[in-house]
This record gives structure tokens, C-alpha cells and sequence, in this order.
């Protein structure tokens, strides 16, 4: 079965320079023109990654992003013509999975979006089970319990949520705000310092129940992210 592919861009051009460098993998490729028709597309069809261009005439790609991001999981790979740090970090904010200035070389491309589509097709297969594996840590959705070599971690509903959260997206840059919209009901005092304190905690629990590099990360000036590969332990 081919991996469907939506590409939002305004320019003919662009659209057709990607469908050519995509072409050569094993994928359907859609095309949007407009923001809004990029989101009716959304609706109607289980695409494996968005390629969303900033700039388009309707609404722009933040939008888009941030639109899509409120009920889908979907890969968001952004491009952009302006090489700011800025710009990254507020993708990044909004739910982006992956940058790429124009122009970019075609082997960057066709690995970035075959990156993105691997990793989430893992995601999806762990979230398929009730249980996530990750070496020596496992959590467990419906009993809502996490293990470390299978010992049993003392915590607290919200640092459960927060670590579960982390862990079923793995990568995925996650802001405090994020955090506070996906596990704090509207009517609990909300304050983006008890994200600081949650993490802290899941990571002293864990390090005591014997995970000495902690999967959680920071990722400074924007959030928390989670990794358990040893390459990317800090």
C-alpha cells in the first residue's frame, strides 16, 4: 500500500518540483493550492505526511499547522524560504515536525519525509498496544502504570499523563502551553512553572527506580521532548 502524501504550496512550480524529486519512492502524492483546501483535504484523507509551505494566500501555513495539529497527529514537514531561527522555534511551538529551507537538495527531501513517515508508522504501531516499550522503561496506558525492569514507578495522575504524553510521540518538541492544554482541564489553575516541577519529579523517579539517563529532554527556550536512544542522551 502506497503512503499518501499532501503537498501545500501556491506554486505550481514548487508542487511540481517535489512531486518529481517524490516520485521515485513508493508514495501517492496529493496537491493543495491554499491553505483551506489543504484542511478540507486533511479531513477527508488518512495522509502519512503534510509538506506545508508558509506562505500561502489564504491563510498561512502557522495556521494550517496549528489547525491540524488540534486533532490529528499527522507529520507536518514546514518550508520555508526565510532561514531564521525564529521561524524554526515557532513551528516547533505550533506542533511542526520537521523544517526545510528553499531551495533544498533533492536527498534531503526524499530523507526527511521518508524519516517522518517511518518513525510515525512506529509511533502508531506502539500506540496500537496498550503498552509502550522503551528498553528498560514501559508504560502501560490502561493500567496506567510505568515500569523500570519491570519495578513499578510511585506517580502522581499528572506525571503519569506527562510522561505517557511524551512517550507516544517520541521527537516531537512539546511547549508548556502544549502540555497544559492536553492534560489540564479548562476549569484547573493553570501554570506553566508545574511543568517544570512534573518533569523534575518523573525524572528523579526514574533515575531512583534505576533509568540513570532520562529520556525526557529539554529543548532549551521552546519545551520537552522524549528520546531513549543513547546517542541523543545528555
Amino acid at each position: 500500500m502506497k503512503d499518501k502524501i499532501l503537498v501545500v504550496d501556491d506554486e505550481w512550480n514548487m508542487r511540481n518540483l517535489i512531486k518529481i524529486h517524490l516520485s521515485k519512492t513508493n508514495v501517492d502524492i496529493d496537491e493543495a493550492k491554499t491553505g483551506k483546501e489543504a484542511l478540507q483535504m486533511v479531513d477527508k484523507t488518512p495522509y502519512n505526511i503534510m509538506i506545508l509551505d508558509i506562505m500561502l494566500p489564504d491563510i498561512d501555513g502557522w495556521e494550517v499547522c496549528t489547525t491540524v495539529r488540534e486533532t490529528r497527529n499527522l507529520p507536518i514537514l514546514m518550508l520555508t524560504a526565510r532561514n531564521e531561527i525564529k521561524d524554526r522555534v515557532h513551528g516547533l511551538n505550533i506542533g511542526a515536525d520537521d523544517y526545510l529551507t528553499k531551495p533544498f537538495a533533492p536527498e534531503e527531501l526524499v530523507a526527511r519525509v521518508t524519516a517522518l513517515i517511518r518513525r510515525q508508522k512506529m509511533i502508531d504501531k506502539k500506540i496500537g498496544t496498550s503498552i509502550l516499550h522503551f528498553k528498560d522503561l514501559s508504560i502501560d496506558i490502561e493500567s496506567r502504570t510505568a515500569m523500570v525492569k519491570d519495578i513499578p514507578i510511585e506517580l502522581t495522575p499528572k506525571e503519569f499523563d506527562i510522561l505517557y504524553l511524551f512517550a507516544s510521540q517520541p521527537r516531537r518538541v512539546f511547549t508548556r502551553d502544549i502540555i497544559l492544554d492536553k492534560i489540564w482541564s479548562t476549569n484547573e489553575f493553570r501554570d506553566v512553572r508545574a511543568i517544570d516541577t512534573h518533569v523534575k519529579n518523573i525524572r528523579v523517579k526514574l533515575r531512583k527506580s534505576g533509568l540513570h539517563n532520562s529520556p525526557i529532554k529539554t529543548v532549551w527556550g521552546v519545551g520537552y521532548r522524549f528520546s531513549n536512544t543513547e546517542e541523543d542522551r545528555t
